[in-house]
């Protein structure tokens, strides 16, 4: 102690040299643990944080699902870059990783499912615009309306299954499932994405099963009030003008989706290729 003490007294004034030691303690503890301040993670952080804020914050009646499919596309971007850093990628090898590998497989099932319900919801809005156009809307309008509490049940099971996957990540998330605490750190940060990714996939489809239930809602108005069209022409008309309001509303919305949902569906999809690919590199 007496060196370091004389060493104290001998500069008192000189902040430069009194401060090496400290820098160097700090560039020590940095690179113990360098995946911490790498720029790639932290980057994932964010859009792993701004994903679950726009989830936690949507309300299925007032949220836009192109703004959910936006930060699911921006924070799988960032898990693509992760996984060229080496800790990411030995992270991956470990056994571990086949939680990591089958997150992936459902949210890429749930967005296929997805796009498939877009297709449908289409079809069904092309169908009551049919029917109201030609004003023989009491037949089509039932049979679209049916069509589309199908696939407003099919949207609520796909944001129940991805919903599954966020609370196995979250779970997994918090254990240490690899080797080296660089390793457990990338893999928890991983999983965390993936999770994120479940949420608010979930949101979006709950935001867009909304959109369709408000537009079903005003078909089974017209098609009651076509119903009495002999006897009410008046209130006929108004119902007509009604329903393509919400039709409106709704095709919007699924020519939002449709671009971004494509999106995220074949990142999902290189994501999990990658996660393969370095799981059994090609020899």
């Amino acid at each position: 102690m007496a060196p370091s003490f004389g060493r104290s007294i001998s500069f008192p004034l000189s902040p430069a040299r009194s401060s090496k030691p400290r820098a160097a303690a700090y560039h020590v503890r940095s690179i113990s643990l360098p995946c911490r301040s790498h720029p790639l993670l932290a980057h994932l952080h964010t859009h792993t944080a701004a994903a679950r804020t726009w989830a936690a914050a949507a309300e299925p009646t007032t949220s836009s699902p192109s703004s959910g499919l936006a930060h699911i596309d921006a924070l799988l971007a960032a898990v693509a870059e992760v996984l060229l850093l080496p800790e990411a990628q030995a992270a991956v090898r470990s056994a571990s990783s086949d939680r990591l590998l089958d997150a992936f497989l459902l949210l890429a099932d749930a967005h296929r499912g997805f796009q498939e319900a877009l297709l449908a919801l289409r079809r069904d809005a092309a169908d009551v615009r049919a029917a109201l156009r030609r004003r023989d809307a009491a037949a089509r309008l039932v049979s679209a309306a049916r069509s589309q509490r199908r696939t407003d049940k099919e949207l609520a099971r796909l944001a129940a299954a991805v919903s599954s996957v966020a609370v196995a990540g979250n779970k997994c998330a918090r254990l240490g499932i690899a080797a080296t605490a660089e390793e457990t750190e990338v893999a928890a940060a991983l999983m965390d994405a993936a999770a994120a990714s479940a949420t608010a996939s979930a949101a979006v489809f709950s935001a867009l099963a909304s959109v369709s239930t408000a537009a079903s809602s005003s078909k089974k108005t017209a098609s009651s009030t076509f119903a009495a069209f002999t006897k009410k022409a008046a209130t006929t008309v108004e119902a007509a003008d009604l329903a393509p309001e919400k039709l409106d509303e709704l095709e919007h919305c699924i020519d939002e989706c449709e671009t971004g949902s494509e999106m995220v569906f074949r990142s999902i999809v290189r994501t999990r290729v990658s996660l393969l690919n370095i799981r059994t590199p090609a020899i």
